[in-house]
Formats: C-alpha cells, structure tokens, sequence
C-alpha cells in the first residue's frame, strides 16, 4: 500500500531505550512474546499484531538519535497501551505482566470514561496501560476498529 501523504498516519516501530538488554528481552519474552529473527545481539525485534517493539540500550538509542542520553528515567508523557476483550483480560494480562517481571502502578479499576483500566512499568520504567474499552471494537485479526 503506498501512501498519498507525505507523512502516512502509521506507527511502524515504537523502540524502548533499556538499561539491560538482556534483563528486558527476558520480561517480553517472559510475556509470551516471540523475538524476531531480524534481531541481533544490539537490538530486540517483537513483533506486535499491528507494529513492532525494539528493545535497545539506551545510550546507543540516545546516540542514534543524536540527543544526550539523560540518567533515571522519568515520565514523559508518554505510555504504550494494549486494548483488551475484557477487564477479566486486563486482570488476566496484568497478572502475566507482575509474573514476568512488571511493577503496578495503579490496579484496573473501572474508568469515568466507561471502560476499565490499569497501568505497569516494565523493568526500565516504561508505563504500559492495559485496557478493555467498550467503544473501541476488534477486527478479526485483534486490531482495533476506529472510525
């Protein structure tokens, strides 16, 4: 599919600066992830059901961008999210995530918004929020069906 745009509205790969490689592919991994082959003793392919996670040190991914790399992280405004069928999914998904490794940061609840929600830290700090929203349907292959 080409595009007509200069800027196609598509989020290819999101990549994860990490302190300890190998620490984090072993989380994913835990997670029930499958590496890709295109991955190499520097960087870490996964691939999702609409796009691709890489796990790379972080001073290497400061580097490649051309910006300082920056000590602890912080939040920067920024989570990943994995919408779900269910809040009996997200718990399920959430308990995966504290076997492999995660840290809760707030425990699903139900939302205003008419959903239900929580949110981890994997072992670099990255938030992940896990959610089942009623108004976002799937498609058969699992991708959400926005309008």
């Amino acid at each position: 599919m080409t595009s007509t745009t200069a800027f196609p509205a598509r989020i290819s790969i999101v990549t994860l600066g990490v302190a300890d490689l190998a620490r984090s592919v072993a989380f994913y991994e835990a997670l029930g992830w499958r590496r890709s082959s295109a991955s190499s003793p520097e960087i870490v392919w996964f691939r999702t059901a609409d796009s691709v996670l890489g796990l790379f040190p972080v001073d290497e991914l400061a580097a490649d961008a051309g910006v300082p790399s920056g000590g602890e992280p912080s939040f920067r405004g920024v989570t990943l999210a994995v919408n779900l069928e269910s809040p009996e999914t997200v718990d399920a998904a959430l308990a995966a995530a504290v076997e492999a490794g995660a840290t809760v940061v707030k425990p699903p609840a139900a939302t205003s918004w008419g959903g239900y929600s929580g949110y981890f830290e994997d072992p670099d700090g990255h938030l992940w929020e896990l959610a089942h929203n009623p108004f976002f349907p799937f498609t058969a292959d699992g991708s959400l069906d926005l309008p």
